[in-house]
């Protein structure tokens, strides 16, 4: 089933068959048919956390992946516990009946996220690390912990196509604030047109070289998206400047 069926089908698929089962549990009263829905919705519940456990390792680079899914099982087991204390103030007020029917609609709207957001692209993307930036140009080497780093890519584009620049770089941003930058931006010079700067900052020189470390294969398919606007006679121009704190 997992190779003929996409994990979006599995997902959308076992919830409503959790969401039979728990509707059952509302009105049903033969306990023959009450246990064949719960087996129905163990098998349901299982498809739906291995289908979700896999899916959220699959979407997360190695750098990460443990953070990850500390943080997925974080909301899981929070999700569990308010849940628990939502429909048992329900059920206490309304009913046990109106409480799992309440529940089992609450989980056939919440399939209308999969319309928006597809679990099957995170399988489809090449974490595998590129190591494809090349190492800052520095002729003193900065301390570790120095910064904030601010980055610079220069960009000369033809101006008519600006638009597909401008939509190419949204991904870029994602990647520069997933992979450690604090902040984004990408600015026009009016005075040159078709010049462009792309700027973000990084907390530290340390964490600028991890960025090195974690860029990617899927990330360097959208730099080099990005990057093929470029028409200057010369390559991207990149700088690296450390700030300079003031004496008080």
């Amino acid at each position: 089933m997992r190779r003929r069926v996409t994990v979006d089908v599995h997902v959308a698929g076992a919830t409503m068959v959790f969401a039979a089962a728990t509707l059952a549990l509302a009105f049903l009263r033969e306990f023959v048919t009450l246990c064949a829905a719960l087996v129905a919705g163990g098998v349901a519940w299982t498809t739906l956390m291995s289908s979700l456990s896999a899916t959220a390792q699959l979407a997360l680079p190695s750098w990460v992946r443990a953070r990850g899914l500390a943080m997925y099982a974080f909301v899981f087991m929070g999700g569990l516990a308010a849940g628990s204390a939502l429909w048992g103030a329900v059920a206490a007020r309304l009913g046990i009946s109106v409480a799992l029917t309440c529940a089992a609609l609450g989980l056939v709207v919440g399939l209308t996220v999969v319309t928006r957001y597809r679990l099957a692209m995170g399988e489809a993307l090449d974490l595998t690390p590129s190591r494809h930036w090349p190492e800052p140009a520095v002729v003193i080497a900065p301390q570790p912990e120095e910064g904030p780093v601010l980055v610079l890519v220069e960009y000369h584009i033809d101006p008519a196509r600006a638009p597909a620049f401008a939509l190419a770089m949204r991904a870029v941003r994602l990647e520069r604030l997933r992979d450690g930058a604090i902040r984004w931006g990408l600015f026009r010079d009016p005075a040159i047109p078709g010049r462009y700067m792309e700027a973000f900052t990084v907390a530290s020189w340390v964490e600028h070289l991890r960025q090195h470390e974690r860029v990617t294969m899927a990330d360097r398919a959208a730099e080099t998206r990005a990057y093929a606007f470029h028409i200057g006679e010369t390559p991207l121009v990149i700088s690296h400047l450390i700030a300079e704190h003031l004496p008080t």
